[in-house]
């Protein structure tokens, strides 16, 4: 895959990278990224030498049929890792699984704070269970990355991307063993979780909104909502007007 995907993204869309210096050649360390595209699983390894295994849900691995073993192929190909997402805790415990063992076999975990694609390219608050928990659990560097412009490539929703050249800038690596053995404690995973998202906010010079991505998908989708049904009810209204006043004039064309 790196010379079946990779080799061609960097020749079609020449990504810039800035401190490419700052990931280990070889050892566990934790790439935790801003998610603005689709692409960003992509574009990220495509630069390394090393493999990176990211976290995919489960679903992607065992869809039946030609369709479905072509997509799996696909995604273990680029390092995704399958994850299932129907146990009690749902896809947080699965994936802090997922990424210890990664990170036990001296390999780079790819993971995004944000739990989601950014819904409108700011920086959102990270979730402290996935990314301050595995780290804490490992004692591996975690390495601050900034995807920049991919969300310009492939908007959510749109399948053809656009030719242009994204940027990867990447920090230097984070030392949280003072908080060794404190992996429980909510209070540390927050401080973590944020000291990361604030180097990220920094290298991708985005603007920080103190609230979960979800949370704000939520709210878009609902003021979407909202402006759709304003728009019909003011439309009704309107026709509703319009056939008063035919009624109004038909009443005095009638009258003698």
């Amino acid at each position: 895959m790196k010379v079946s995907v990779g080799g061609p993204l960097k020749v079609v869309f020449r990504p810039w990278v800035e401190g490419l210096e700052n990931v280990p050649a070889e050892g566990p360390a934790i790439l935790a990224s801003n998610h603005l595209s689709f692409s960003d699983s992509f574009f990220l390894p495509a630069v390394l030498d090393r493999k990176v295994t990211f976290i995919a849900k489960a679903e992607y691995f065992t869809t039946p049929g030609l369709k479905g073993r072509l997509t799996a192929a696909f995604f273990k190909g680029v390092g995704q890792l399958p994850v299932d997402r129907s146990g009690a805790r749902g896809a947080g415990e699965a994936a802090i699984k997922s990424g210890i063992g990664v990170l036990e076999r001296g390999e780079l975990f790819g993971i995004y704070p944000e739990g989601t694609r950014s819904p409108d390219g700011r920086l959102y608050r990270g979730k402290p269970g996935g990314l301050a928990r595995v780290a804490l659990a490992t004692g591996a560097p975690v390495i601050p990355v900034a995807m920049i412009d991919t969300e310009k490539i492939q908007p959510p929703g749109k399948v053809m991307p656009k030719v242009m050249r994204p940027g990867i800038r990447i920090g230097e690596p984070l030392d949280f063993s003072r908080y060794h053995g404190m992996d429980q404690d909510r209070f540390v995973l927050r401080a973590v979780t944020d000291e990361v998202m604030y180097e990220i906010m920094k290298l991708s010079g985005q603007e920080y909104v103190d609230i979960y991505a979800t949370a704000a998908k939520r709210q878009i989708a609902e003021a979407v909502k909202a402006e759709k049904e304003a728009g019909k009810a003011a439309k009704a209204a309107l026709a509703r007007a319009e056939k008063e006043q035919a009624e109004k004039e038909k009443a005095e064309r009638s009258e003698p």
